[in-house]
């Protein structure tokens, strides 16, 4: 700048107060870190958390390390790494001893939170079944529904109150359901399954014909078997698009000349349709005991030899260690006759 006098004068530079000089090269600098930056809790020891606890606690080295079983040394190390992890003296010295930083207050007062939630996770879980809370959906056939839901129900009223069941007819849907969780268990005469499933036979039975306690081929005791055979059948019918099971099948093998048996879904539909009729339903002898105790009806042998009929409890590996339904599978399998051999959960073909 020149003055009125002919000689000039440098303007000097101006420079913020407490600025120091840029050495980015122009460049915008980088905003700070946020306070609440992700930690890597690879890298955190936990066990400082209760150290940090005890410290808070007793404000006092010594005495924290007896509560938590450490030496003195060993907690002043302690103390030492969290004030490191916390960027944090979190205690000072005081005329009166040992005093909390605001940081420390402040995690004083979330500490007992987030250890709770800790041990939470990490304790044993509760396996008692009256603590248990839960909705158990269960396939099986309508005619098993018939003789396990009345025993089942009962028990789990006394042990689990919690816990609700829901039941719906086994099908296609049904090893799907297991699978991705709709479906908690399925009972039936399921003996081939894909990879990741478990088996345990709880009942073997023999098929058995109902009629009506009236009917005519009751006279003189045991009915002939010609004249049994020659009687029309009603077949326990799958649901659409399932293939027949074996109630459905027996009806087959007993090569009746009854060209065209009645087929209904429901099992006391079929039952009563026998007890108002002059018709036979060839059912397991259990299910088939049952209804007898309930309508007018008789049980008698079939007409020519049946394959046993092999009950079996199926679910998924996703169930397999959860102790809660471990308990139940034990309740379901103790409400039925115990089989014949081995009962013992085992893998099904390709099951790991």
């Amino acid at each position: 700048m020149r003055t009125g006098f002919g000689t000039s004068v440098e303007r000097p530079r101006l420079r913020s107060v407490g600025a120091p000089p840029r050495q980015d090269g122009g460049r915008h600098p980088s905003p700070p870190p946020s306070p609440h930056r992700r930690v890597n809790l690879a890298g955190v020891d936990l066990n400082l958390l209760v150290a940090l606890e005890a410290l808070l606690a007793e404000r006092n080295v010594t005495h924290a390390a007896d509560r938590v079983g450490l030496s003195q040394p060993a907690m002043s190390r302690a103390l030492g790494r969290l004030r490191g992890l916390f960027d944090d003296e979190l205690l000072v010295r005081s005329s009166s001893g040992l005093v909390p930083t605001a940081r420390s207050e402040q995690l004083a007062a979330e500490l007992p939170d987030a250890l709770n939630m800790l041990r939470s996770l990490l304790a044993s879980r509760e396996t008692a079944p009256g603590s248990w809370e839960a909705t158990v959906n269960i396939d099986l056939p309508d005619h098993q529904a018939l003789d396990l839901l009345p025993r089942l129900l009962p028990r789990l009223r006394e042990a689990a109150p919690d816990v609700t069941v829901v039941t719906a007819p086994l099908g296609t849907r049904t090893l799907r359901g297991l699978e991705s969780g709709s479906v908690d268990l399925a009972v039936g005469q399921l003996t081939t399954t894909p990879f990741g499933f478990y088996r345990r036979t709880i009942l073997t039975d023999q098929f058995v014909c109902l009629l009506r306690a009236d009917h005519p081929a009751l006279q003189g005791g045991t009915p002939e078997a010609e004249r049994l055979a020659g009687l029309r059948h009603v077949v326990i019918a799958p649901p659409a698009l399932e293939e027949p099971g074996l109630v459905y099948d027996s009806v087959a093998m007993l090569e009746v000349p009854d060209p065209s048996p009645v087929a209904v879904q429901n099992t006391m539909a079929a039952a009563m349709l026998v007890a108002e009729a002059d018709m036979v339903l060839t059912i397991p002898r259990r299910t088939a005991t049952r209804i007898a105790r309930m309508l007018p009806l008789a049980v008698t042998a079939p007409p020519a030899p049946l394959p046993a009929y092999e009950l079996s409890l199926v679910w998924h590996e996703r169930l397999h260690r959860d102790p809660h339904y471990a308990w139940l599978r034990g309740e379901l399998a103790a409400c039925l006759t115990p089989a014949t051999g081995n009962t013992d959960a085992r893998p099904l073909a390709g099951a790991a």
